[in-house]
């Protein structure tokens, strides 16, 4: 277990940026070029690195090319600097509650094409999608409108966005929308772990400590609130895809915790109901987070799925 806690062990394999849908993206990746390849997508406002490295090593174990990258607006990636306004993240919460319009930035659909372009950079015919919260929706919208291009699709505590589902709780909600209050990186760093501590699992999340620690090596890489101001807004204009999951025909994972705070474990229900080909976990404690002591068995799941679906080809 103390393993998956590691900060770096060996890093990876190859750390780079390539030209993709118009942006630059970083990413790196673990493993060999002719494995099947994996692509881990993360959630709002979180770098490439919220994928651990022991995670990322142990799924390249298995014979797989992982690779994680920033999205847009985060990270090392290209930042969308423009002088428009734009919806407050607060304004466009209240928004989506009327079921307004809300003027973002760009998509979740902008989102999935970074990913196809990524592919497309790599010279990825075909790839395994993994994907985290936000980074489980753009994964969905690519399994659903680009099938030539997704092999399997992963999604962990994340949604299908469909009308009525439950609110995250209020008391977490507030929280996210609270910034630091000042630009110290301590600060900053005890300003995050703070959330982090009230969304992750309870019982088998990291500590304060270790999330100030972790949240501090990630703010000496990059830190840009704007963009995940812009992200929230992509969270928040999307459309609902429990229809559109209908039409994803690759093998499919959802793994969602029965003590998410943020997105509710009927959300993880809702996305499992809507696939057609899918094998649903359910894990008791875990909150909006990837605990360590659950990482092997997340390893064990996923690369399970992928490599039954590479003899299956």
């Amino acid at each position: 277990m103390a393993d998956y806690l590691a900060p770096a062990l060996d890093g990876a394999d190859i750390v780079d940026t390539v030209h993709a849908n118009g942006l630059e993206l970083a990413y790196e990746q673990f493993g060999h070029d002719d494995d099947p390849a994996l692509v881990l997508i993360m959630g709002l406002g979180t770098q490439l690195t919220g994928w651990p490295d022991a995670f990322c090593r142990a799924l390249a174990d298995t014979g797989l090319r992982v690779i994680r990258f920033d999205n847009r607006d985060i990270g090392l990636s290209t930042k969308i600097r423009d002088t428009r306004r734009y919806d407050s993240a607060r304004r466009a919460f209240f928004k989506s509650l009327l079921g307004r319009e809300i003027n973002a930035a760009y998509s979740l659909e902008d989102m999935a094409e970074d990913t196809v372009g990524l592919l497309d950079a790599l010279d990825i015919e075909r790839a395994h999608l993994v994907g985290a919260s936000m980074g489980g929706m753009i994964a969905q919208i690519v399994a659903a409108t680009r099938p030539e291009r997704v092999a399997t699709l992963t999604s962990i505590m994340s949604t299908s966005g469909a009308r009525k589902l439950p609110r995250g709780r209020l008391k977490v909600l507030m929280r996210l929308g609270k910034a630091p209050k000042s630009r110290d990186k301590d600060v900053i760093a005890a300003h995050l772990a703070k959330t982090m501590t009230l969304i992750s699992s309870p019982k088998m999340g990291r500590s304060f400590d270790d999330w100030e620690a972790e949240i501090r090596r990630t703010v000496e890489r990059s830190y840009y609130p704007a963009g995940t101001a812009r992200q929230t807004l992509a969270v928040l204009s999307a459309s609902p895809r429990d229809d559109l999951l209908g039409a994803v025909r690759c093998p499919a994972l959802v793994i969602h915790g029965s003590a998410d705070p943020l997105l509710p474990v009927k959300h993880g229900r809702a996305t499992a109901n809507a696939l057609p080909n899918v094998r649903y976990e359910e894990i008791p404690g875990m909150g909006h987070d990837l605990p360590p002591r659950l990482l092997p068995r997340f390893v064990d799941w996923i690369s399970d799925l992928v490599h039954e679906a590479e003899r299956a080809e």
